[in-house]
């Protein structure tokens, strides 16, 4: 019998459909209805490319016996954490308070007011001497203590919202950002960097692209020594090299997997998500233009034609993940054995091919099949086994199945690969790449926006067969000024004079954040507009997690429309936002890396305006021989040439004069020859 979710947009939710548990969605019919019954509430988290989402809803929640006591004892909530991050957000963080820890599936049960009380990961379905307590056994004495020790749990609940406001609480912070701290907090990274394999502490290792960018922004910045400006190319070097031989890496078909279960990046979680790919485009594209690297301009190429042949939707948005899983077995479509590549590739080609991508017969994955991993080889090894990748793919595709694919489109992970897109085109010389980041904006505006008096609300996510729309929280909006702002940037070598549109509508987007998210009293921006109900507490997110923060990315907003517009307004917020994180640069700069990287680089941000498109192609041919920085290119007929650079009232970045000068005396030559 299926239950209330079969009607649902959600992938992840239509998964449980058939499940014995009567669960119900996200609203408000489920929380009256524990407070009529009297019910103690679960809520369960995932989304649909979770592999262990996946063995607990097939132990437990498919099992008959096990949903009778979910039925009998609780009111039960499905929710994908895709579709609805605030909620995923703060019951995550009441987790993390409660067994130092979390992840998904996420289950926490709560008071029928929602207010929670005790709270897990995974559990299985019955004791295997791991230490986790079984699934039924932990709902039975849940529900029992739920009816004998109510006065007990009700205290804990208001504890753990206590704490949930507490940790999200900020003030006014110091005066300014002590610019010092940018040097500790990149040498504190770097301290943590794992010198033999790449990346950062232990097994599992994530990509953390943010810390990488902070730590490539911090390169040439006044506060960096000579010694920590090595070790940052080292660090920056080693990671990104070692993650692209990698079997986070496919090899075959280009993308990055969500992270690897070892320390040397061998064996990945097969899942491949939209943002890790959208952020490590940027990671590689800075990193190729540190140091002209061929193989991480492969990587990017590769990736883009992976997003565009496997997460490429028909509106020309792209989908949020591909499952870790294909026929109930991870990794399945992306494993091989030996005998199967000599069989493809022939007997010495297959050896080679096996050789150099650590095909054995034993295998390094399960059942004696391999992930390929580049061995111990340079970028010419890789270039000349380009035709048996080829090969392979197109075996893989053909005969194997490929993963599912969620195709629920969110915004802020679209936005954060347009600003992606926009900045690689515009470097690598792919005017498509440019096209296809101003359609993602134009999409979104056009689809995803609504207009009222005063401004416009945003979506959260979109689905192409349905009308569902969730209200668009503040990562949204930020990610999507930043990425108008991307557009704006570079637009203008594909078409002179479309910048200023998509500059107004990036003003106007931030005018929507600063009205309807900000805290007129104290530093950040509240999650949750100020016109929707937010779960439990109205929060302000601090940290990145897989994607930056909503403040941080504010912070990029902020400082971009100073550069651009010079309008004092926005330096107030530049400073006034600043000012929280100088504390957790000393701390958690990790945490806070994307935030970190917007103060590093808000002074190297440059203006370029020119009235000839010539000039245009001209000045993008010398940016090539330099490092990534923030900069927009834009068409002005009223302007010959002109360099704009923001210096505050109170310099406090360094700026790379020298350079910016050398740029424009370069192409003032090439204008006169």
């Amino acid at each position: 019998m299926k239950n209330s979710l079969s009607n649902e947009a959600s992938l992840y939710l239509r998964q449980h459909a058939n499940n014995p548990v009567h669960w119900f969605s996200w609203g408000k019919e489920p929380f009256e209805l524990a407070k009529e019954k009297d019910k103690p509430i679960l809520i369960s988290i995932g989304y649909s490319s979770c592999h262990w989402c996946h063995v607990m809803a097939h132990e437990c929640f498919e099992d008959s016996y096990i949903a009778d006591i979910m039925n009998k004892h609780f009111i039960c909530i499905k929710v994908d954490r895709e579709e609805r991050p605030d909620v995923d957000q703060v019951y995550m963080e009441a987790v993390q308070m409660i067994i130092q820890r979390g992840g998904w599936p996420l289950n926490v049960f709560c008071l029928p007011d929602g207010r929670p009380f005790f709270g897990g990961t995974y559990f299985p379905p019955e004791d295997r001497g791991n230490g986790l307590v079984p699934w039924p056994q932990l709902l039975v004495r849940i529900s029992d203590f739920y009816q004998k020790s109510r006065d007990e749990l009700t205290e804990n609940a208001e504890a753990i919202r206590d704490n949930l406001l507490a940790s999200s609480a900020s003030s006014n912070g110091s005066k300014d950002f002590n610019f010092s701290d940018l040097n500790l907090a990149a040498q504190g990274i770097c301290g943590n960097h794992d010198d033999q394999y790449g990346g950062f502490g232990q097994a599992p290792k994530f990509p953390q692209a943010m810390v990488l960018n902070f730590l490539m922004s911090m390169r040439d910045h006044k506060e960096t020594s000579k010694d920590l400006g090595e070790r940052i190319d080292f660090v920056v070097g080693q990671t990104l090299k070692a993650m692209a031989h990698g079997g986070l890496f496919d090899q075959l078909g280009g993308g990055f997997s969500r992270y690897s279960v070892d320390a040397h990046w061998l064996v990945p979680h097969f899942e491949k998500m939209l943002y890790d790919n959208a952020l490590l485009l940027e990671s590689y594209l800075r990193g190729y233009l540190l140091n002209k690297e061929p193989l991480y301009r492969s990587v990017i190429e590769e990736t883009v034609d992976w997003l565009d042949r496997e997460l490429l939707l028909d509106c020309g948005l792209y989908a949020s993940a591909l499952d870790a899983d294909v026929d109930g077995e991870e990794g399945k479509s992306y494993v091989w054995d030996l005998e199967t590549v000599e069989q493809i590739l022939g007997p010495s080609l297959g050896k080679v091919f096996s050789l150099a991508y650590g095909v054995s017969q034993s295998g390094n994955f399960e059942g004696d099949m391999s992930v390929l991993a580049l061995q111990d080889g340079d970028f010419t090894v890789r270039d000349d086994l380009k035709d048996a990748r080829k090969v392979l793919l197109k075996f893989r595709e053909e005969n194997r199945n490929l993963p599912p694919r969620d195709n629920k489109v969110v915004t802020a992970w679209n936005c954060l690969l347009a600003s992606a897109l926009a900045e690689a085109g515009f470097y690598l010389n792919r005017k498509d790449w440019v096209a296809k980041a101003r359609h993602i904006v134009d999409f979104i505006d056009s689809n995803l926006t609504a207009t009222f008096t005063g401004g416009f609300s945003l979506s959260s996510v979109y689905y192409e067969d349905s009308n569902k729309r969730v209200p668009g929280f503040l990562h949204d909006y930020a990610c999507y000024a930043q990425a108008l702002l991307a557009v704006a940037g570079k637009v203008d070598w594909i078409e002179a004079g479309a910048s200023s549109n998509y500059m107004n509508k990036a003003k106007a987007c931030y005018k929507y954040i600063d009205s309807y998210f900000g805290d007129t009293d104290a530093s950040g921006f509240y999650y949750t507009s100020k016109d929707e109900e937010a779960p439990i507490v109205r929060r302000k997110e601090w940290f990145d997690n897989a994607t930056p923060s909503g403040n941080a990315m504010v912070l990029h907003v902020v400082s971009q429309l100073y550069a651009l517009t010079g309008d004092s307004d926005y330096e107030s917020v530049l400073i006034k936002e600043r000012s929280f994180y100088s504390q957790g640069a000393r701390q958690h700069a990790s945490a806070i890396a994307c935030s970190l990287e917007a103060i590093a680089e808000a002074d190297s941000i440059a203006v370029i305006k020119t009235n000839s498109e010539e000039t245009i192609e001209s000045v993008r041919q010398i940016l090539l021989k330099y490092p990534w920085r923030r900069l927009f290119v834009v068409f002005d007929p009223e302007v010959d040439f002109q360099l704009c650079l923001t210096i505050p009232r109170h310099p406090f970045y360094y700026l790379y004069q020298k350079t910016l000068e050398i740029h424009l005396n370069q192409v003032l030559r090439d204008q006169n020859q």
